[in-house]
């Protein structure tokens, strides 16, 4: 993964409000958990075994932010690649279970461009975080070994995630086109 994509300047498009995390549902598990979209003011931590349950969480970070370089995914985009000018919203998704296996989807309210998924590229696109949680143990954010996540063929609103928890977990950057519930 090539470094040096982090802290680029970004131009915001509209507002920030908005519930542009639309769904999500764990459709097989091995633990009791249910869907939960996370309001991310007032702020919270996330990482280093901190929620220790077996939900699928979801929550919405920076909105339609227009691209002043080209950021790098380890899933969509073109060729990797995300490109400067394209107007994107910022998502984070995790399972955080102390050993947990789920298989379910979350649902955005635009395509989805791309998906970080690796600690380097998750530590090259802070910079669209923007809200008022806390993120530790980032070195060790992203996938591990054997889980999977993918975009719907069929549906580009649809993330697909199967993974399994265990320390700290497995979180993922996802980011859409401009979401037209944030401009609302």
């Amino acid at each position: 993964m090539r470094a040096g994509w982090g802290g680029l300047a970004v131009a915001v498009w509209g507002a920030t409000a908005g519930a542009v995390v639309l769904d999500g549902q764990i459709l097989r598990q091995s633990g009791a958990g249910s869907f939960v979209k996370l309001e991310t003011s007032p702020g919270f931590a996330v990482g280093a075994d901190n929620f220790n349950t077996d939900h699928l969480y979801a929550f919405d970070e920076d909105q339609n932010i227009a691209l002043a370089a080209p950021i790098r995914v380890d899933i969509g985009g073109q060729d990797g690649v995300i490109p400067a000018g394209q107007v994107v919203a910022s998502h984070y998704v995790f399972f955080d279970s102390i050993d947990g296996v789920q298989y379910g989807y979350v649902e955005f309210d635009a395509p989805i461009l791309g998906i970080a998924a690796q600690p380097g590229t998750m530590d090259a696109t802070d910079f669209l975080a923007n809200t008022d949680v806390t993120y530790i143990s980032t070195d060790l954010r992203g996938l591990e070994r054997g889980d999977e996540v993918w975009i719907d063929a069929e549906n580009p609103f649809r993330l697909w995630v199967y993974w399994a928890g265990s320390s700290p977990g497995d979180y993922i950057r996802v980011f859409t086109e401009r979401s037209p519930a944030a401009m609302m």
